[in-house]
């Protein structure tokens, strides 16, 4: 199946949304500022691609032009500024994971704002219209799933770390790389799963506001 090929110059939207990962083309109008805000959980990139923004990060300002990139780490209080009167600045952005609710509002005082859980529309994703109940029952029954599974992991890497110290004392690189491998494919089936339910979160989680 062929890939999809954004022009940036053309495109003003989220691009991919999941919850590993919410990427944007992001054209900001002339002199526009965006609210004060930062994310619980999400680490945000920001690249210029076209234009000038200034940038207020954890109480330090910068000013970027095209080809440069910042970063506001996961709850670091963040607002961008369009410097440009009479022109767009353009830039990509990468926010991770995207966990809802995604923004916390702040004040300048850093004071935190009730949370604003927005419709998966707002981030060009799909709301779920389907029976609540049927989505709260899922949600809960994968949560139970995924707690099971953790315990069993621990287990898991409790016994190859065993496997792991005998063999690096025997020096035996090939059990130890064994255990290793076998630690990581835990720890891979966590990742993923969990991400299976932090969708489902995103899906749920609008709908106490939204329905």
């Amino acid at each position: 199946m062929p890939f999809e090929v954004y022009d940036f110059r053309d495109v003003n939207k989220n691009v991919l949304t999941t919850p590993e990962i919410r990427a944007r083309l992001y054209h900001m109008e002339p002199g526009q500022v965006d609210r004060l805000h930062s994310h619980d959980l999400g680490h945000e990139i920001f690249l210029i691609l076209e234009g000038k923004a200034e940038f207020m990060i954890a109480g330090h300002t910068e000013v970027l032009e095209a080809g440069q990139l910042c970063i506001a780490l996961a709850d670091e209080i963040h607002q961008v500024r369009n410097l440009l009167p009479d022109r767009r600045t353009v830039m990509f952005l990468s926010v991770t994971p995207h966990i809802q609710p995604t923004h916390t509002g702040r004040d300048p005082d850093g004071s935190v704002h009730p949370p604003q859980f927005r419709s998966n529309a707002f981030y060009d994703d799909v709301d779920d219209t389907g029976p609540l109940a049927d989505q709260l029952d899922t949600f809960v029954r994968d949560a139970e799933a995924l707690a099971a599974e953790a315990r069993h992991a621990a287990d898991t890497h409790a016994q190859q770390a065993q496997n792991w110290r005998q063999a690096h004392a025997a020096n035996n690189q090939e059990a130890a790389v064994t255990a290793r491998n076998t630690m990581w494919n835990a720890v891979r089936s966590l990742h993923t799963n969990l991400f299976k339910l932090d969708l489902l979160w995103n899906r749920l989680a609008p709908r106490a506001d939204n329905d």
